[in-house]
């Protein structure tokens, strides 16, 4: 976290207001770049034990104008603590919400027009620091209050910024929603292993170091994933076989991740849309 982001945090408090497992990790991270926990204000009604061990100030009178108020809860319990904090809003403290599939203008609509408002979509491998997340500001969002949300949210993986809202449905339907399609692949290629005679142990840990190791690969190497892929593939061999069948067009892996990946950002439209 920048020099500048970590006095502003400190001066005028951080407001986090939820803590499940995107809070916690978020709230470690932070914490462990030498974030103060007195300059943290937490209001979550079910805190952890560890929560409770941080010494940040837990469901506390919240400082006067804080420098940020992260939005951490989930979107069915928006309209039950937010309000509260209104109070913040058409002024000088952010609003950053990881909450999903709540727009800017929801926000704009329960805290004043002229709140600065950031939303982020974050992904669970956040929990160990190696998530990503994407991000988009409204008019009032700065290119301070950006810095500010990509050094916090940094504390949990990779920070990319978006040309606009509109392309939250897709960053939705791609990194944040994709980790359940990994984790399926590794289900799935572990009970075709056990069908090849493998036992369900020794197939899960083949799938699942195979899966993380190639992942791995494909971001530390210079080669992009089509030559690395290539690079595995011998000509008539094994993996071209298996290829023939994932790189079909009418049923493989294109047609079939451009159909799901479609699926999950107009479901993310009509969730947005109410």
């Amino acid at each position: 976290m920048s020099t500048g982001s970590m006095k502003e945090l400190e001066a005028r408090g951080l407001v986090l207001l939820g803590c499940g497992k995107m809070g916690s990790a978020m709230l470690e991270g932070w914490l462990a770049q030498g974030l103060p926990a007195g300059a943290v204000w937490v209001n979550d009604p079910h805190p952890s034990d560890w929560l409770s061990s941080t010494g940040v100030n837990l469901n506390m009178t919240l400082p006067d104008s804080p420098a940020i108020v992260l939005v951490a809860v989930k979107p069915q319990m928006m309209a039950d603590t937010l309000p509260a904090l209104a109070g913040f809003g058409n002024g000088n403290t952010l609003f950053l919400s990881v909450a999903a599939g709540t727009s800017i203008a929801t926000y704009k609509a329960m805290l004043g027009d002229q709140t600065p408002i950031i939303r982020a979509m974050p992904n669970t491998p956040a929990a160990i620091a190696r998530g990503i997340t994407a991000i988009c500001g409204n008019d009032l969002a700065t290119d301070e209050h950006l810095d500010m949300a990509e050094a916090l949210l940094t504390a949990v993986g990779q920070v990319v910024r978006l040309d606009g809202e509109h392309q939250m449905d897709a960053v939705t339907a791609v990194s944040g929603s994709g980790p359940a399609y990994v984790f399926h692949l590794i289900e799935t290629l572990a009970a075709a292993g056990e069908t090849q005679g493998l036992s369900a142990g020794l197939a899960m840990q083949l799938a699942t170091a195979t899966v993380a190791g190639a992942g791995a690969l494909a971001e530390q190497a210079d080669d992009d994933p089509a030559q690395l892929r290539m690079n595995v593939t011998s000509p008539g061999g094994t993996t071209a076989a298996a290829l023939a069948v994932l790189m079909n067009e009418k049923d493989g892996f294109p047609a079939l991740l451009t159909r799901a990946v479609a699926a999950a950002a107009n479901r993310s439209k009509e969730l947005a849309n109410g």
